[in-house]
């Protein structure tokens, strides 16, 4: 079994292996020593070697800056290896070298140019009562319906070119009043677009009226919320999950989410589904063994999983305010297994609880009874004391089921 002489930060005086004589106990032979000591790089500590410029096992370093000198083995080679440091499990991180998506910069909403919808109504009333005056001018209007809105009597020659061209106009201008009026209602916007170009946005409620040769895209712009079917994941460890998250989010530019995506809602679902694998394939699932961080943390998951989203989602005029996981529960393939190993760290850590409160106790009443003189023991009836102590302490403690 090797000794290690005194280590101190990255300095190494000495190492010693027991040499086993003949009929003697076992003696210690120094194999490597030196008079004076040389420092160790640090990273060399953590090297298996092998590589180009990395010294293998058994270097150590005679105190120049890239030079590392052999020990000289007896017999077998002694080799001193140090284990390496335990791997904590890293924090979820929300930020990535990958680049976000870019939208086109030409798309920025602006407002629409529109007019109150009374101009609407009050063209369209304007060109009727045009067209009713030239019927009645050409003489075409019944004498019976001239009587009752009291309308003198007028002599029917025939409607001529020009009266017919008036009567056009005054219906094309009636059809491009009336198709122009819409209904703004509270929480959506109208994305207007003529011949593939935007034209504007209209946030107004009420009665509008706006161009009828424009098409209009309608946008729903409300708080929204989102609750996903159980969407299929792993964690850090490879386990099967089953996670659904709730998103609550709005959108904030209209035009880059009617036409800087094909579809907004299918773009933030499989964003959704994206960002939930990055965030949740960097943490186990649960530390059985271990105090280190978890998917358990639902605030730390919550919080990277919206800073990705808002990311991903900003460019095409989406604002994500939170997207929280709701439910992170095993496959039902793996979800057994699990289960029953939850069941057994937990019962693990009642165990080494108890235990050490028990030993704890048995110290207490042993250290009592000797320093004050109670009772004189000697090693055998110390460990008897110390034995039935134990066994009725945790009998008492762990009950029944466990003391038996």
């Amino acid at each position: 079994m090797l000794d290690f002489g005194r280590i101190t930060g990255a300095r190494v005086t000495s190492i010693a292996v027991p040499v086993a004589a003949s009929g003697r106990l076992p003696r210690r032979k120094n194999v490597i020593g030196a008079e004076t000591t040389g420092s160790i790089p640090v990273h060399l500590l953590f090297r298996d070697g092998g590589g180009a410029g990395v010294p293998p096992r058994g270097a150590v370093d005679d105190g120049g800056p890239d030079t590392v000198a052999m020990a000289p083995p007896t017999g077998r080679a002694a080799r001193a290896v140090i284990p390496r440091p335990a791997t904590q499990p890293l924090p979820v991180r929300a930020g990535s070298a990958r680049p976000a998506p870019t939208a086109d910069p030409g798309l920025v909403e602006r407002p629409a140019a529109v007019l109150p919808g009374w101009v609407g109504v009050a063209g369209g009333l304007l060109a009727l009562a045009g067209c009713a005056a030239v019927v009645w001018w050409a003489g075409a209007v019944p004498a019976e319906a001239a009587r009752m809105l009291r309308l003198p009597p007028r002599p029917y020659h025939g409607i001529h070119l020009a009266q017919w061209a008036l009567l056009a106009l005054g219906v094309l201008v009636l059809l491009f009043a009336v198709g122009g009026l819409g209904r703004g209602r509270v929480g959506y916007a109208w994305v207007l677009t003529l011949f593939g170009e935007y034209r504007g946005t209209v946030r107004r409620t009420g009665l509008v009226w706006a161009s009828p040769l424009l098409l209009r895209r309608r946008v729903d712009v409300r708080l929204r919320h989102w609750r996903s079917e159980p969407l299929s994941a792993v964690d850090a460890k490879g386990t099967a999950l089953d996670v659904t998250v709730l998103v609550v989010w709005r959108v904030r530019d209209t035009v880059r989410a009617a036409l800087g995506v094909d579809g907004h809602e299918d773009y933030l679902r499989e964003q959704v589904e994206a960002a939930m694998a990055r965030v949740l394939s960097q943490l186990p699932a649960d530390a059985f063994h271990e105090d280190a961080p978890t998917l358990r943390d639902a605030e730390a998951v919550g919080e990277a999983l919206t800073r990705l989203l808002s990311a991903e989602c900003a460019p095409v005029g989406l604002d994500v305010f939170s997207a929280q996981p709701t439910r992170i529960e095993y496959a039902p393939e793996v979800a057994e297994a699990m289960r029953r190993r939850r069941i057994a760290a937990i019962d693990a850590k009642h165990r080494d609880s108890v235990l050490t409160s028990v030993v704890d106790a048995v110290d207490d009443v042993v250290h009592r009874l000797t320093s004050r003189g109670l009772v004189e023991l000697d090693d055998y009836e110390r460990k008897a004391l110390v034995k039935d102590l134990t066994v009725a302490f945790y009998t008492g403690r762990g009950g029944p089921g466990e003391g038996a």
